[in-house]
C-alpha cells in the first residue's frame, strides 16, 4: 500500500526526542543488567526472601523465569535508554523529565482495587499481587505512537491470573484501568494536558489474551517509578499509550470506559489503538519506526510491523474494520 505523506508530515521529532549521545553508549551496563536478570531468575525464588517490595532501594530484584515462548529476538534496548527516554506526563512532558522527577513517587505501600462487574469486590497489596501467579520474564516490543520504540524484558504474568480471581459477572465486557493522581507525588498533575486520573481500558477478549501482561518488573528489578511503578499492564500488539500506569484501580465495566487520550484528541488517539501501519496518525505516518539506541539517530528506519509483529491477536479483530475501529 502506498502511503502519501504530506511535506508538514515528515516524521522530523522534537528535540526532546532526540536521545542524548552518551545513551548509546550503555551496552555493557546492559550486559550488566542481564546478568543480574539471569541470576534472579535462576530459580532461586522469592521464598524466604520476604517481600521484594520491602527491600531497600539498592536490593530490587525481582525474581522471575524467562517464558521463552513470549520472548522475541530482537536486540533487547540498553536499561540506560529504557529508564531515562520515557512518556509518563503526570512527571513531566520532556522524555527526560520522569527519570528526574518521578523520585517523588512513594510506592510502598500500594494496594489496587478491583470494582465493579465482579462477584465480590477487593482490593490487593503488592505482596498479594507479587503470589497471585508465578512471575515470568517476556521480552517485548513496545512502540509509541509518536514512531519510536524499544525491547524490553519485562516481569509479571498475564491479566488473565488477575481477571480469574476477580470473577467477574457475565456483563463485564470491558476493563478499565485508572492511574495515581496525587498532586504531591506527582508534579505533572499541574498542567491540565489530560482529564486526570489517567484511565486506560481493554475489551476483555483483548485484556484475557495471554499476552496482556501485568507488570511489576524490568531487567531483573522491580519497576523504576518512571516506568510506572509498582505495577503497571504491558499490552505489546498496541500503542504505548495503552499500557497504562502505577495503577490504583481495575475496573470491570458494561459500557466501553472513556481513556484519557481519547478524551484528549478522539480523531487521533481511538479507542483501540492497535499497532497498524497501515493508518496514519493525523500529523504523521505509522509506516516506519526508529528502534531507540539502535546504531544512532541516523540509522534506517524499521517498517512498522502489522499488530506490531504480534501477529496471533488477529483474530481479535475479525470482521472489524480496523481503519474505523483505530
Amino acid at each position: 500500500m502506498l502511503i502519501k505523506i504530506r511535506p508538514d508530515q515528515i516524521d522530523i521529532p522534537l528535540a526532546s526526542e532526540i536521545t542524548p549521545r552518551e545513551v548509546f553508549a550503555s551496552r555493557r551496563a546492559f550486559i550488566a543488567k542481564m546478568a543480574i536478570g539471569a541470576i534472579a531468575g535462576s530459580g532461586l525464588g522469592l521464598a524466604g526472601a520476604g517481600s521484594a517490595f520491602a527491600q531497600s532501594a539498592t536490593a530490587r530484584k525481582l525474581a522471575a523465569k524467562l517464558n521463552s515462548s513470549y520472548a522475541v529476538m530482537d536486540k533487547p534496548t540498553a536499561y540506560q535508554d529504557a529508564t531515562t527516554y520515557n512518556n509518563y506526563y503526570e512527571f513531566g512532558t520532556d522524555k527526560a523529565d520522569p527519570a528526574k522527577t518521578a523520585g517523588t513517587l512513594k510506592t510502598n505501600p500500594w494496594t489496587v482495587s478491583i470494582e465493579g462487574e465482579v462477584k465480590k469486590p477487593f482490593t490487593l497489596d503488592l505482596d498479594a499481587l507479587t503470589k497471585l501467579a508465578p512471575l515470568e520474564e517476556r521480552i517485548y516490543r513496545l512502540r509509541c505512537v509518536e514512531g519510536w520504540s524499544m525491547v524490553i524484558p519485562w516481569i509479571g504474568y498475564s491479566l488473565s491470573a488477575l481477571i480469574k480471581k476477580a470473577d467477574p459477572t457475565g456483563n463485564a465486557k470491558y476493563i478499565e484501568f485508572v492511574t495515581l493522581a496525587d498532586k504531591k507525588q506527582m508534579p505533572g498533575l499541574s498542567d491540565p494536558i489530560l482529564q486526570w486520573p489517567y484511565t486506560e481500558g481493554l475489551r476483555m477478549d483483548e485484556a484475557n489474551h495471554p499476552l496482556t501482561l501485568l507488570t511489576l518488573g524490568m531487567y531483573g528489578e522491580v519497576l523504576p517509578n518512571q516506568n510506572g511503578a509498582p505495577v503497571r499492564v504491558v499490552v505489546p500488539w498496541k500503542y504505548g499509550f495503552k499500557s497504562a500506569k502505577s495503577i490504583v484501580k481495575i475496573r470491570f465495566l458494561k459500557e466501553q470506559p472513556k481513556t484519557a487520550w481519547n478524551m484528549y484528541a478522539a480523531q487521533e488517539y481511538g479507542f483501540y489503538s492497535n499497532v497498524n501501519p497501515n493508518v496514519d496518525h493525523p500529523r504523521w505516518s505509522q509506516a516506519t519506526e526508529r528502534r531507540i539506541g539502535e546504531d544512532g539517530f541516523f540509522a534506517r528506519k524499521r517498517k512498522t510491523l502489522m499488530f506490531n509483529g504480534y501477529n496471533d491477536v488477529a483474530g481479535l479483530y475479525t470482521g472489524m474494520d480496523l481503519k474505523k475501529y483505530f
